[in-house]
């Protein structure tokens, strides 16, 4: 996938590797690991819409997030899905995420207001 300046691609793989790659050069940027796929299947990943994130899926049912600069991850979200995650989209105009095996799972973005 093509990240939303087209400056990167992230490339998926049904192994346990997600890569960003420069989309002038093919010089490799970043690799993403963590995440499992123990079953060799196609495991999507995506951009949030900024590209400062990448959201991948999971055959332990969670979804994985890195930083797509560092290449850390951030964290994990367990939606208790059943199968594979293997359908990872943003929404940009919801700022949704959604993520699927043989259920969907939306993720909405909280409102944290300051209580002091």
């Amino acid at each position: 996938k093509f990240s939303r300046d087209g400056k990167t691609i992230l490339i998926s793989t049904n192994g346990s590797i997600i890569r960003l790659i420069d989309a002038f050069h093919g010089t490799p940027l970043q690799s993403f690991t963590g995440h499992l796929n123990n079953k060799g299947i196609p495991i999507e990943a995506s951009f949030s819409p900024d590209s400062q994130f990448i959201f991948s899926g999971s055959t332990d049912g969670r979804v994985h997030v890195w930083n797509a600069d560092t290449g850390y991850k951030v964290c994990v979200l367990n939606a208790d899905h059943p199968a594979p995650v293997q359908c990872v989209q943003f929404n940009p105009k919801y700022m949704m995420l959604a993520s699927a095996c043989t259920n969907m799972a939306f993720w909405l973005p909280s409102n944290v207001e300051d209580s002091a």
